[in-house]
């Protein structure tokens, strides 16, 4: 009887671990150059035809502000070929200068350069590009 208690009761201490998996928050991200950092601001979804593709954040931390744009799998299986660009857009209002500006084929994710602007109005800017395509997305403005 002791043992199939003890096996209900380790079930149920793994189907509740998993479930604190699924609704703690997302863990950091790790900044290339800088470790692991949370986000700030909010999140923007790139959007194709009504579905999220991609999702593009903002992070300060390491004395710069670094852009970050990630591809979904959904989108990265059913198409051949993208471009994602990421970047620090400084500016309280248009137009932006565009900062730390990155783009790469292919690849699920892209970090902007880090950008020295941490006294200024910023916001991340990302988009994901294919033929004609050319979603854009951007975090809500931190000063």
């Amino acid at each position: 009887m002791f043992s199939r208690i003890a096996s209900v009761a380790g079930a149920a201490a793994i189907v509740g671990g998993a479930m604190l998996g699924v609704t703690s928050p997302a863990n950091a991200e790790t900044v290339p150059g800088c470790g692991s950092l949370p986000p700030i601001g909010t999140t923007a979804y790139v959007m194709s035809g009504g579905t999220k593709i991609g999702s593009v954040k903002q992070f300060a931390g390491c004395g710069k502000n670094y852009a970050y744009t990630y591809v979904w799998e959904g989108f990265r299986s059913t198409h051949d070929n993208w471009e994602v660009c990421v970047s620090v857009a400084t500016g309280s209002s248009a137009p932006y200068t565009l900062e730390g500006l990155k783009c790469i084929s292919n690849k699920a994710d892209n970090w902007s350069s880090g950008t020295s602007t941490l006294s200024q109005c910023t916001h991340a800017v990302g988009n994901v590009k294919w033929g004609s395509n050319h979603p854009t997305a951007r975090t809500s403005i931190r000063c």
